[in-house]
């Protein structure tokens, strides 16, 4: 855990941000893989994390702003317990490693919400993910479950937002640990993408090496020959000269705070002619947007930049035609890049995406667009100096969009459609990097994963 004092200093943050009422932020309990006793790596949430610290099932933390109390809820373990996982701390000394004094019992919670819920007190909660966490909150707040996320505290959610998406110089410190893990995944995975070689077997070695350096991933590992399916978490192909593997993976630290990194390199070791136009294209626009990110742009100025950069390289190959801001602007651009150009990254490789997208990336002035492509934008805002971003623009030939927007004659005015069939089985290119909002700009984090082409093809050889 972080000092004590950290977590005190974030609860009194957040105390002063919120009126009144009680504030309860769940942890995770346990989730049972394939029977109750055999159970899935346990992941605390990240906002319990953030304001209590400690990586432990079955807690909650509860805030009184009112009475200016807080508690730390959970149970005392018992000699089976302690058979099974050792002696552990009582909860009251739990509860002190992270400043607060008083500890209360699961079966205490009726009647302590009872007695707010008579006094009709404010009773602020966030989105809840996890189904035992609904059904608890709708226990103890006398709701339905499907009226719990129908009730969140907005004043809460956006509290939690406004605090956690500044970074801590140790948050920082943590995040830029966890890039230097994925240094070592993403060069490891490089040096061994050879013909013959299984993406499983490479996917193993990499999460490996998260494993030996934290807590593991930070998310399931994408690692495919087939890179056009931007989430693609299947790993049955073996390896083959002529194709690119796209690497989408991160390292978790101890403390739960994320990496994420993309990289694309040619099976073998050197990117043909075709591959080599694409990819470079594709560099262009993540370092546009490295060299544009600042305070002062929203992060939806940025993704436009980065696309039009990728517009202009696929009009100078002649995928692409007519006036590039118009081609931006009506969307043409997003049959080759139909995602948003990055998120926040912090003790979530989505940062507190849970708590609802819209209230992390977007804002009063900035609202969400339905255009297709632009509408997978996860952050929009401006950002602030503190924030994390990553920045992943990529170009991608998805098939079955190819042959619909063909079908369709979709933006011809924009796409020559005769000249893609060279590119069907080309599959997709991402480079992703995470970036630190500054002052007046941004940098890039931990130590530099090779991007270039000619970086790429000396570290694979």
């Amino acid at each position: 855990m972080f000092s004590t004092q950290t977590y005190i200093t974030r609860r009194n943050k957040l105390r002063s941000q919120i009126t009144n009422g009680l504030i309860i932020i769940p942890g995770n309990g346990e989730a049972a893989c394939n029977y109750k006793s055999n159970a899935y790596r346990f992941r605390q949430d990240s906002t319990f994390s953030y304001f209590f610290g400690i990586d432990e099932p079955n807690l909650m933390g509860i805030i009184d702003i009112d009475e200016n109390l807080e508690y730390l809820v959970g149970e005392n373990i018992e000699i089976d317990d302690i058979i099974w996982m050792g002696a552990q701390p009582s909860m009251l000394e739990k509860a002190a490693s992270v400043g607060i004094p008083n500890a209360l019992k699961h079966n205490n919670l009726k009647d302590f919400f009872g007695e707010a819920l008579q006094k009709n007190r404010k009773i602020h909660f966030t989105s809840q993910y996890r189904p035992e966490n609904t059904i608890m909150l709708s226990t103890l707040l006398e709701m339905s479950c499907n009226d719990v996320n129908a009730n969140i505290s907005v004043e809460l959610t956006k509290a939690i937002v406004n605090l956690r998406s500044v970074k801590e110089i140790a948050e920082i410190a943590e995040i830029e640990q966890m890039i230097d893990v994925a240094w070592i995944m993403h060069t490891t995975a490089m040096k061994i993408a050879r013909a013959g070689t299984s993406e499983r077997k490479i996917a193993g070695i990499i999460e490996g090496i998260a494993l030996s350096h934290g807590k593991g991933v930070s998310f399931p590992t994408i690692l495919t020959m087939n890179g056009e399916t931007l989430h693609n978490h299947y790993r049955g192909n073996i390896l083959k000269n002529g194709k690119l593997m796209l690497t989408d993976a991160g390292a978790e630290s101890e403390l739960l705070y994320a990496s994420d990194i993309t990289r694309t390199v040619p099976v073998g070791g050197k990117f043909n002619s075709q591959q080599k136009d694409i990819y470079n294209i594709v560099l262009q626009a993540n370092t546009k947007a490295i060299e544009i990110l600042s305070p002062q742009l929203s992060y939806l100025e940025v993704h436009l930049e980065a696309a039009k950069v990728i517009t202009n390289g696929l009009k100078d190959l002649g995928l692409m035609k007519g006036n590039i801001d118009d081609a931006v602007r009506e969307g043409a651009h997003a049959l080759f890049f139909p995602h948003g150009i990055g998120h926040q990254l912090g003790l979530d490789v989505h940062d507190m995406e849970a708590l609802g997208e819209d209230y992390v990336g977007y804002s009063d002035t900035i609202t969400r667009s339905s255009q297709f492509g632009l509408a997978y934008l996860r952050f929009a805002r401006k950002p602030m100096e503190g924030y994390v971003l990553t920045n992943e623009p990529g170009i991608y030939f998805i098939p079955a969009l190819i042959d619909l927007w063909t079908s369709q004659n979709k933006f011809s005015e924009f796409i020559n459609y005769n000249k893609l069939e060279a590119y069907k089985t080309f599959g997709g290119i991402r480079i992703e990097d995470d970036l630190l909002v500054t002052a007046k700009g941004c940098r890039l984090m931990g130590k530099p994963i090779p991007k270039t082409v000619e970086e790429i093809e000396v570290t694979m050889a």
